[in-house]
């Protein structure tokens, strides 16, 4: 397995770094905690002129030939200043859906929009009783002449707070289905919170919602089951990427404090037992990222075996080394961690989400070593 980037993704790497430096340092982020909608559309529409929204999608679809690892890159820059626009629920899962399954009226309506940046997307996935299991629904679709009826509850949209377009996953009696609903329609309710890492979500309720055959996402069934199981992958490796860059930081800014406070007249870095912790710190962060990167190369493999081992070994070492990193960071930094008033609790509250997103450690030891009996079936 090949672990080197080449040129054009070192170049976009570094393109997203700068952008991120400049147009939205940590700073923007903290503000924005206070926003009702938590991102702003004008970052978004430059992400878009940028060409960032496209990067995964076929050139026919007006996107940038790229694939998941390119999209994982742009996500691991992102979090390295915490740049809140959702571009995992828009680009990677609700592109992915619309770009894989989605009829050519349906990419010109739902897609192409947010490729350019003017609208943004969301996927409902999570309930209240399927524990992280991305294809096992009580949200419920019937079909009665050719138009289908929803009602459910689902909850942790991402996005769903601000998107222009929701793509809900239901059961069928032929199998897992991909609807899409608009916000404003009648029998959908939207419910707007605020997570603890200051973004905002939303649950959403579902009360006999009318969807026409058009805005079904593909045919209901084993076709559309493969492809929500592609997207619990693509969600967690996107979340170990972003964690990746999270992480980085945090190390960064702890090694600096170290070698900057001051204590009994000498500079606390020369303290052997502290650089042995921050040795150990930086050994889990080049086990995150090589975890990281084998799981955004996998994360296309045509084996969904293959692909499912690499993405949940690196979401088992977010929970575990990225939380070890983090907790030290905290108390490497001593009372001023654990104020609002420094970054390093912004990073910490934000690793914490990222490792519970799309599964915890828990849920994926599981997986990976295959007990079923762990997932709602």
């Amino acid at each position: 397995m090949d672990f080197e980037l080449n040129e054009i993704q070192q170049m976009l790497s570094r393109t997203v770094a700068d952008f991120a430096g400049k147009e939205s340092p940590v700073e923007r982020s903290r503000r924005l905690r206070d926003d009702e909608t938590g991102w702003e559309t004008a970052i978004w529409k430059q992400m878009g002129e940028l060409g960032w929204l496209a990067v995964p999608f076929a050139e026919e679809l007006g996107g940038m030939g790229g694939g998941f690892i390119d999209s994982a890159l742009i996500v691991e820059q992102l979090g390295r200043t915490l740049v809140p626009e959702p571009y995992v629920p828009s680009v990677v899962l609700a592109g992915t859906c619309l770009a894989q399954a989605g009829t050519e009226s349906q990419q010109a309506e739902f897609l192409q929009p947010m490729l350019a940046g003017d609208t943004s997307l969301a996927v409902a996935l999570s309930e209240p009783a399927n524990r992280y299991n991305p294809t096992w629904f009580e949200t419920a679709a019937s079909e009665s002449g050719g138009s289908w009826t929803l009602s459910g509850r689902k909850t942790w949209v991402l996005n769903g707070h601000a998107a222009n377009h929701i793509l809900v996953a239901a059961a069928t009696p032929g199998g897992p289905g991909l609807f899409v609903v608009q916000p404003g329609q009648d029998g959908v309710t939207v419910d707007p919170f605020k997570t603890i890492d200051g973004r905002r979500a939303a649950h959403i309720e579902l009360n006999n919602v009318a969807v026409s055959a058009d805005h079904v996402i593909g045919t209901p069934g084993e076709d559309t089951q493969g492809l929500l199981e592609l997207l619990g992958d693509y969600g967690a490796a996107a979340a170990v990427a972003e964690g990746v860059g999270v992480i980085q930081v945090m190390l960064d800014m702890t090694v600096e404090y170290l070698k900057t406070r001051e204590q009994f007249g000498v500079k606390i870095g020369s303290f052997q037992a502290l650089q042995h912790r921050a040795v150990d710190m930086f050994v889990e962060t080049q086990l995150l990222r090589s975890a990281s990167t084998a799981a955004m190369i996998k994360a296309d493999d045509p084996d969904p075996v293959e692909r499912r081992r690499a993405v949940s070994t690196a979401k088992l070492q977010l929970g575990t080394g990225g939380a070890f990193v983090s907790r030290q960071a905290i108390q490497l930094h001593g009372g001023i961690g654990v104020t609002d008033e420094h970054d390093i609790g912004l990073f910490f509250k934000r690793h914490h989400v990222l490792s519970v997103l799309f599964g915890d450690q828990e849920w994926h030891a599981a997986r990976f070593a295959d007990q079923p009996e762990f997932i709602p079936s």
